[in-house]
């Protein structure tokens, strides 16, 4: 594809992955409430899920889901529900006494890693964008295999920047309040933001 092509698709990508949508409120969520040991998990994960959405986008599950009211109604109801479920436990933390988080663990970090992954992978709305939106900037008369990687690896690389920097504003904000009555406010508000994340993806329809 020529350069004015890609840079096109980058510009439109950026600005995208900037719409707060279910995982940007997961981003934020989790980096309020674990700090900065939350990034690497998290961007590692928004990476991978929105990786994953390309794939099955590509093989065909976008289609399947932009055709079928069944399978998109299965999808978005899992994923809506995961985000209800990590919304709800966030809301039980910030009833219960506040706390802050302590040292860092690794069970801990792949739990975040997973959470986040899930939310990510199972937007059923991510993967009909992609179908819907790669083909705009393909060149038939080109070697169709070749840019579909190269816009999916630029877009995957958008949405990694992105999570990382929400995730670092998130965590310095954290950082600025960190005390046991912002630390409930800070579960509070982060279960509230995934559990309309989770309505919201509950309530998205066909396109």
């Amino acid at each position: 594809m020529s350069l004015e092509t890609w840079l096109a698709f980058l510009g439109a990508s950026a600005l995208l992955v900037m719409l707060p949508g279910p995982t940007i409120l997961t981003v934020i969520s989790y980096s309020i409430t674990h700090g900065k040991r939350a990034r690497l998990p998290l961007v590692l994960a928004v990476a991978l899920g929105d990786s994953t959405a390309l794939v099955l986008s590509l093989v065909g599950l976008g289609a399947l889901l932009a055709a079928s009211a069944f399978w998109f109604t299965v999808v978005k109801t899992v994923g809506g529900l995961y985000l209800l479920y990590l919304g709800f436990k966030l809301l039980r933390a910030g009833v219960a006494p506040a706390t802050l988080p302590k040292a860092s663990a690794a069970s801990s970090r792949w739990k975040l890693f997973a959470n986040t992954y899930l939310v990510t992978a199972l937007n059923p709305k991510g993967m009909i964008f992609f179908i819907a939106f790669l083909p705009q900037f393909i060149d038939p008369a080109g070697d169709v295999t070749r840019q579909l990687w190269v816009l999916s690896a630029t877009f995957v690389a958008c949405a990694g920047i992105n999570a990382a920097a929400y995730a670092v504003f998130a965590g310095s904000a954290r950082r600025l309040l960190a005390s046991p009555r912002a630390q409930r406010g800070f579960n509070l508000g982060g279960g509230a933001m995934l559990s309309v994340a989770g309505i919201w993806a509950l309530l998205a329809r066909r396109v």
